[in-house]
């Protein structure tokens, strides 16, 4: 179930699911805070106990909470959240200032993607180059932002297939909601295909060659240009 954007018709397990974990990771209900009375909760949102005590089990899933007999349901420490569970990561978008949350994924993404891009560089076979370039033609041919949305995501998601490494191309995967929250920012950058094509280009060029330090450093290079483009499209220093 998608508790990210629940409308009216969705049920009210996910109403719950969705407003109490944005509660949690905003910082209402802060660690070692107990959410309210079962009782209290039950009333509020007119459910059942088994309606309330099923999203509950859900905040406890993400690691948001745990729940004891005679405690009640308790915030855990910011730490042991799944951070890169989908719907927490999207909590965490809408919950924090744009320029701290790129500048955290900015900095997630300068740790990975380099290391990623020369795994791909090492492993790919020609099949995954052919793909990764296909994924780069599409984002010359874009014409507007949101037509080079998709084709940039996918440049990205294939580097990471051709690692041939399973945790790491699914660790990618994990981000890509955040990464494509990024990219729709990023990409407003006037000039985007002249400042921004080039760096992508040069990614591929080295993975076709099969150069892992060169594929590191060219990502290293268009990391930073990501982080400019924000930079200037935010007006903040990320």
């Amino acid at each position: 179930m998608d508790y990210r954007q629940p409308s009216e018709r969705k049920s009210m397990h996910a109403r719950i699911v969705q407003e109490l974990g944005m509660q949690i990771v905003s910082g209402r209900f802060k660690p070692d805070d107990k959410l309210p009375a079962e009782a209290l909760l039950c009333e509020e949102y007119a459910v059942s106990r088994p309606v309330l005590r099923e999203a509950t089990r859900v905040l406890v899933a993400k690691g948001l909470v745990y729940s004891r007999p005679r405690v009640g349901t308790v915030v855990k420490p910011r730490r042991e959240w799944h951070m890169l569970d989908p719907d927490v990561l999207h909590w965490l978008m809408q919950s924090s200032p744009q320029n701290e949350f790129f500048a955290l994924l900015t900095s997630v993404r300068s740790i990975i993607e380099p290391a990623v891009a020369a795994l791909a560089a090492q492993h790919a076979t020609d099949d995954e180059v052919a793909s990764i370039r296909e994924a780069y033609e599409r984002m010359e041919h874009a014409q507007t932002p949101e037509a080079l949305l998709q084709p940039d995501l996918d440049f990205h998601s294939r580097i990471a297939d051709a690692t041939h490494n399973d945790l790491l191309a699914n660790l990618c995967n994990m981000l890509s909601l955040a990464l494509r929250e990024a990219l729709k920012h990023s990409n407003r950058r006037p000039n985007l295909h002249e400042l921004a094509l080039p760096r992508h280009k040069a990614i591929l060029t080295a993975i076709e060659n099969h150069d892992a330090l060169g594929a590191r450093h060219a990502t290293l290079v268009q990391l930073d240009d990501a982080r400019t483009a924000l930079d200037v499209v935010l007006g903040q220093h990320l």
